[in-house]
């Protein structure tokens, strides 16, 4: 019982520093084609440099549409509650982003049902006031902005780069497949050509010993 529970302790304690630890932020930019009619995910992640500093965020969109030379503000995220402020996307948008948490670090939106008036030019601005603990507690104030120039088709495209990925994982397969056959022949035909061996020379020790056999018993003879 003893032994058990030594090996169950640093089980406890590994499972106790995973709950504590956080995953790490990547900042990746957008996908730039949705396809129409289709969900379509606005991607827009800006990570805190240093994790150690409280901090909030709030995350604000703006669109330009083709034939718009002015940007209009769309959608807002604060203190965990999104808005939508155009009347084109009511309905439409959600918010995709880091839930539960006032530090925003991923301030993505979901479109829903995509047409092809959503084709133009997204801005995300994430505002984020870092709060430092010092003798007197400070804020600072930074502002970055993500840029994501959509494109709707009617139906989905393959990119250059996969179709060529899937004709040489079909390649590879191939000729992986070929060499497996070519191995087996020659393991075979070397097994063969060993067994074969091996009875010619099975057959000579027999003879050997049968005239060795025939040579005693002739002498034997002799003898008497």
């Amino acid at each position: 019982m003893f032994a058990v529970q030594v090996l169950l302790l640093p089980l406890a304690l590994l499972a106790l520093q995973a709950s504590l630890c956080r995953g790490a932020c990547v900042e990746v930019d957008s996908d730039t084609e949705a396809v129409e009619n289709e969900g379509f995910k606005l991607g827009c992640i800006s990570c805190k440099k240093r994790g150690e500093v409280a901090a909030t965020a709030t995350v604000d969109w703006y669109f330009k549409a083709q034939d718009e030379t002015d940007y209009t503000h769309i959608y807002t995220y604060a203190d965990e509650s999104g808005e939508v402020f155009d009347d084109r996307f009511f309905g439409r948008l959600d918010w995709n982003g880091s839930k539960r948490t006032r530090d925003l670090q991923d301030g993505s939106i979901y479109l829903l049902n995509v047409t092809h008036n959503d084709t133009g030019t997204y801005r995300c601005f994430f505002s984020r006031n870092l709060i430092f603990n010092l003798r007197v507690e400070y804020e600072f104030q930074t502002i970055t902005t993500k840029t994501v120039v959509l494109n709707v088709v009617p139906r989905r495209t393959r990119g250059l780069a996969s179709i060529v990925a899937e004709v040489m994982m079909y390649v590879t397969i191939i000729g992986l497949q070929i060499w497996l056959v070519v191995e087996m022949i020659y393991c075979y035909r070397k097994i063969a050509a060993a067994g074969e061996e091996a009875l010619r020379e099975s057959a000579a020790e027999y003879l050997a010993i049968a005239s060795e056999s025939k040579d005693n018993c002739a002498g034997v003879q002799v003898a008497e």
